[in-house]
């Protein structure tokens, strides 16, 4: 009678501990959010010309657009607003910047896609004679308005080189010495 009433116990016992057990598990490994956009600078030669693309989740852009300038944009989907690419090259304009030699530079802004979860944008800094450059700097507030745990990657390459920046709100600037 003890062993039938120790198993019964540790029956009980297994399944009180269960659902605790999945509760603590699964408080670990819920998903996390997480706010971040890559942007890649590569120099061309060829072009003599800064190719950017810069990759920023959808909904992170959805979200930005109806906020900031009350867009439905349903960016990705058959119904996107035709004015989505319009706002979002002037949301660019206001939160990315780039300076060569401590002056503002021009960008031009090509286009978006989608791939997956992300927008990609496509910008170019055209005519830029590289050997004359002394130093380059990039300002990107992307999504930093929105979201405070917003980061913002920058890849920087030309001529073999490579540097990189994590941006973020408090420090949204960074600078590269030729």
């Amino acid at each position: 009678m003890k062993s039938y009433n120790r198993m019964m116990g540790m029956k009980t016992a297994k399944k009180m501990l269960l659902p605790l057990a999945m509760v603590i598990f699964l408080s670990f490994t819920s998903a996390h959010k997480f706010y971040v956009s890559v942007t890649n600078m590569v120099y061309s030669e060829k072009d003599e010309a800064f190719q950017i693309t810069s990759r920023i989740f959808i909904d992170d852009m959805d979200a930005l657009l109806k906020e900031r300038y009350g867009i439905v944009s349903k960016l990705a989907t058959p119904n996107e607003s035709k004015v989505a690419q319009e706002y979002i090259e002037k949301y660019f304009r206001t939160k990315f910047a780039v300076t060569i030699d401590g002056k503002l530079v021009n960008y031009k802004f090509l286009g978006k896609r989608y791939d997956k979860d992300v927008v990609i944008c496509y910008l170019e800094i055209p005519n830029v004679k590289l050997s004359e450059v002394k130093s380059l700097s990039v300002q990107n507030e992307i999504l930093t308005d929105m979201f405070e745990e917003q980061q913002n990657v920058v890849h920087i390459k030309w001529k073999g080189h490579k540097k990189s920046f994590v941006l973020i709100k408090e420090n949204n600037k960074g600078m590269l010495n030729l």
